[in-house]
């Protein structure tokens, strides 16, 4: 390995310079692709050297020489004969000589190499000692790095291909057996010069080895002295508040630590006077770092606090100290956990004693957040800019205010609801005695003084009782009568909105509320109307009783409002009126219903006979809005109804229905306006249940006839619900309607088929999702059917083709069916209802266990390679626990043919990309745990060598075409 030959890296060196050059994207690709495989080649090992030792290489081609002789090392070890580990060692070592004074990343890259080395290297016993020598007493800062590392790496060994008991043992090796020599290094670092004492890599290594080595045995050092120092130094601020946070988590657990919380809380106490000082500094980094420590002190003490009210005060209020001092509001958020933690803990009974003390903080910290929720004052008079045209910091801003609200919402658990909404309405109380009497249609002076104490009730609503009867009374009448600027309108709006179901309780205060509502429909400002669409939904649902009788003057209202909101508004209006029609006696819901959805029928059939000869999506986008309110109509529209009776609602859809199949048939390319129909349709089985049944004959021709000639997948998301609705056993559903909709759902099932035959997956990701989602509810409501039938292989057939796929959502539904359906060959199937008695523990036939094997002899090899493969290649991450899942059921199914097709499959992967003898490891152990009866060892096991031959090989190598899927065929 210390060869210093350089033949062959001229290429290496020339790929990397395409990568930098300003050349074209297929030379750059075709670098990248050498470069790739250059990486994994069992040549790097010596090329990587020399490039690392040339004089002539430059900075970058080192560092990726670095990365490249890291990843070899992770991974690629087994491409080196044993013996030659210690020669590799010593080239590592004397390399790191060489880069002793940098550069760092080429350095630090040369550490994680030797640490990764050192796991590895069981035979390697003076790992520590043999660094410290070779880099010599003047290195203090390269020793520090890699003790720094070492741990780091130690704990991330699950990367590399050792065992659990070889990896337990070698921790212990290198971390544990090490700690209290490396501690006494580190003091005798610290010792030695001022200069060491506040070197933040010193700090650094202290936070990576508090794994080991006890936060107890620190605070007891001269180390926690130089700590606290360098608190006091700019330069080694930022690692000293890591390494101290570091120290405080580790004290969590407060009844195993309380000798060194006693020890830690007056060097933290005593940081208090800086908050001050560092506040009138305007030094922003450094006041965060000391609010973080602050904060995270009280977060990891919060039960000592509790326990131990008047001890801990100190440190609790200097947390609110930091949020009453921060003026820019960039640190703030770092005491909002401990809020809610603490909140948390003084609301048991048990803590009554520390809330009752700590009543008048939070009192305090009521006025903070209030204050802090002030938009600023701009610099210009131009309102519309606050601010200076910085659109991320505006945003922030609305972010952070949010959060502020749920410290506020923490608040009124500990002080009462009524205390903190008294605040507010002192607030608005001051600002209208104050500036009211100045405020006009033009000018509204200090209105961010108002509009903060607005928001906070907003804010605060959710936590206000319906029986509030002290401050809502009062506040109320004010809100009402808030000023026309933009966003105090807003607010105000927005705060009654979330007041609603108060105002239910409260009838007397509706009529000014709805008032000032509608009045925002005719605001200059487009976010004071949607304000208003949505405050108009809450007061429509929750005051649907109240507003019964408005049923017909409202009507002009939505009629002259609709067309001039944005299609979301739309839907939150009619929402709102929907309810309200919801609530009228049954006998009128016929004649409401339609009063308000014919002219939004008669609106929709104009845009679409528009739609027909227009060149833009946009008409085509104004039929799926239109379409959208009539199901929010059906959603929310839902009267209860005797079977014996006729459904109001139902009579109004069988009127709308061939007006919707009109659309559905002329659209057949407009995937917005086939979602849209489709998941009205689907609203009308959810909503109505067995009462649609007049209307099923017609639904299920049409969804059948639209899947066929569209292709789209919205139409088995549609047919599931009808498959859901009238299964087998389902109230009011007789056998023979039960067995029409399972040929119904076949019929969708062979156009399915079909159409994958026609398309490769890739072009139906969507419709492949939509199918194997209504399968998976196929098998829960008409297993039997469904098992023993034909088509059931077919479907079989068509999810490996499905398992090619590598976006997530179909991947899931595909694997998701598969547990399912394998899981209809064994005695306990994944369904909770199989017989129809949830009490009883599900039967599965011996016909339907044995007509699953069958299926599963002829294609469980395709299966296993499929899936193998998606672990190996191309599943995403968040696939792979289904993945394995479904080998788990396989094994439980067949153990030894799985096994089998399992190690074939492993024998066709590329040569060299596995390591000699790790399939007879693997399969030994497979074997093994299978005879023990152990298979969920065995998905383990499977899930571990997948993982690492992902890691190793990220992209598929050559030779990958024997693992290549078959393209499905169906020919029925």
């Amino acid at each position: 390995m210390a060869s210093g030959v350089s033949d062959g890296i001229e290429p290496v060196l020339a790929a990397l310079s395409t990568m930098q050059a300003n050349v074209d994207r297929s030379q750059k690709s075709e670098a990248h692709e050498y470069l790739e495989k250059f990486q994994k080649s069992p040549e790097a090992w010596a090329k990587t050297h020399s490039l690392l030792s040339s004089p002539k290489t430059t900075s970058e081609a080192k560092l990726f020489a670095a990365t490249t002789l890291k990843g070899k090392i992770t991974y690629d070890l087994d491409q080196l004969p044993r013996e030659s580990l210690t020669s590799l060692r010593d080239s590592l070592l004397t390399l790191l000589v060489s880069f002793r004074e940098g550069p760092r990343p080429i350095r630090t890259q040369l550490y994680v190499c030797l640490a990764n080395l050192a796991i590895q290297m069981l035979e390697w016993k003076n790992v520590l000692g043999q660094v410290g020598s070779t880099l010599g007493n003047s290195a203090g800062d390269c020793i520090l790095e890699f003790l720094t590392i070492l741990p780091e790496e130690v704990t991330e060994g699950r990367k590399i291909n050792l065992t659990e008991e070889e990896l337990t043992t070698r921790t212990k090796d290198l971390l544990e057996d090490n700690a209290a020599q490396v501690l006494a290094l580190l003091i005798q670092y610290a010792r030695s010069s001022p200069t060491a004492a506040s070197n933040p890599r010193l700090f650094e290594c202290i936070s990576s080895w508090l794994r080991e080595i006890p936060a107890t045995d620190v605070v007891n050092s001269f180390l926690f002295d130089a700590l606290i120092n360098a608190l006091s130094d700019e330069y080694s601020f930022d690692a000293a508040v890591d390494c101290l946070c570091t120290i405080l988590r580790d004290t969590r657990e407060v009844d195993e630590s309380v000798g060194t919380i006693r020890a830690i809380y007056p060097r933290i106490v005593s940081l208090q006077p800086k908050i001050a000082q560092f506040a009138q500094s305007e030094d922003l980094e450094i006041y965060k770092g000391l609010t973080r420590i602050f904060a995270e002190a009280g977060e990891a003490w919060v039960v000592m606090i509790a326990r131990f009210p008047a001890d801990f005060r100190s440190l609790v209020e200097s947390i609110l100290e930091c949020c009453g001092r921060d003026r820019d509001r960039d640190a703030i958020s770092l005491t909002f956990l401990f809020w809610y933690e603490f909140k948390q803990i003084i609301t048991l009974e048990k803590y009554k004693e520390a809330r009752d003390q700590y009543t008048e903080i939070f009192n305090r910290l009521v006025d903070i957040m209030i204050k802090h929720l002030e938009y600023p004052n701009p610099d210009s008079v131009d309102e519309s800019d606050l601010f200076d045209g910085d659109r991320e910091q505006e945003e922030k801003f609305r972010e952070f205010r949010h959060q502020m609200g749920d410290v506020l919402k923490d608040c009124c658990e500990v002080i009462t609801v009524t205390e903190c909404l008294g605040k507010a309405f002192t607030l608005i109380q001051k600002w209208i005695s104050t500036y009211g009497s100045q405020a006009t249609s033009t000018s509204v002076p200090h209105w961010q003084e108002l509009e903060a104490p607005l928001f906070s009730m907003r804010a605060m609503g959710r936590m206000v009782s319906p029986e509030e009867s002290v401050v809502l009374r009062q506040v109320i009448p004010l809100v009402v009568q808030i000023p026309g600027h933009g966003k105090l309108r807003f607010q105000a709006i927005m705060a009654l909105a979330r007041y609603t179901d108060w105002t239910a309780q409260h009838p007397e205060f509706l009529q000014p509320q709805l008032n000032f509502v509608i009045a925002g429909f005719s605001h200059s400002s487009k976010e004071v109307v949607r304000a208003a669409a949505l405050a108009f939904k809450f007061f429509g649902t929750d005051c649907r009783n109240l507003l019964q009788s408005h049923v017909t003057e409202l009507h002009p209202f939505y009629e002259s409002v609709l067309d001039s909101l944005p299609p979301v508004s739309q839907e939150e209006v009619t929402e709102g009126v929907a309810c309200i029609i919801s609530a009228q006696d049954l006998g009128k819901i016929y004649d409401t219903f339609k009063m308000y959805c014919d002219p939004v029928i008669k609106r929709m059939m104009t845009r679409a006979n528009e739609a027909k000869s227009a060149q833009d999506d946009s008409t085509r986008l104004a039929v799926a809005d239109y379409l959208q309110l009539l199901t929010v109509f059906v959603q929310n529209i839902q009267p209860y109804v005797s079977p014996q009776q006729e459904n109001p609602a139902v009579k109004y859809c069988q009127e709308i229905l061939p007006v919707l199949s009109a659309i559905a048939e002329n659209f057949t390319s407009s995937i917005p306006i086939l979602e849209r129909v489709c998941r009205c349709w689907r609203y009308m089985v959810l909503s109505y249940r067995t009462a649609i049944l007049p209307l099923l004959p017609t639904l299920a021709q049409q969804l059948a006839s639209g899947f066929e000639n569209s292709r789209q997948g919205c139409f088995l998301w549609a047919t599931d619900s009808v498959l859901r609705e009238f299964a087998e056993g389902a109230e009011f559903v007789d056998a023979a309607t039960s067995q029409a909709i399972y040929n119904f759902f076949e019929q969708q099932a062979l156009a399915f088929l079909r159409i994958m035959n026609d398309l490769p997956p890739e072009d139906l990701p969507d419709v492949i999702e939509d199918f194997f989602r209504l399968l998976i509810d196929a098998l829960i409501y008409y297993h039997q059917q469904l098992l023993l039938s034909p088509v059931c292989q077919h479907i079989l057939s068509a999810s490996l083709s499905a398992l090619t796929l590598q976006q997530e959502p179909p991947l899931i539904a595909t694997l998701h069916y598969l547990r399912d359906f394998l899981s209809y060959g064994t005695d306990h199937p994944n369904s909770s209802n199989l017989d129809g008695h949830d009490s009883q523990p599900p039967h599965n036939p011996p016909q339907m266990q044995l007509a699953v094997k069958q299926m599963v002899v002829s294609q469980g090899e395709p299966l296993v390679q499929r899936i193998m493969t998606g672990m190996m290649f191309s599943f995403p991450r968040d696939c792979l626990q289904d993945a394995s899942g479904v080998l788990l059921v396989l094994f439980e199914l067949m153990p030894q043919e799985t096994a089998v097709w399992v190690k074939g499959t492993i024998g066709m992967l590329p040569t060299g990309s596995i390591r000699a003898g790790e399939v007879d490891r693997l399969m030994n152990a497979v074997d093994m745990k299978v005879q023990g009866g152990d298979l969920r060892k065995v998905r383990v096991l499977l899930q571990d060598f997948t993982t690492s031959y992902r890691r190793r090989n990220v992209a598929p190598r050559e030779g990958l075409g024997r693992l290549e899927a078959t393209r499905f065929r169906f020919d029925g």
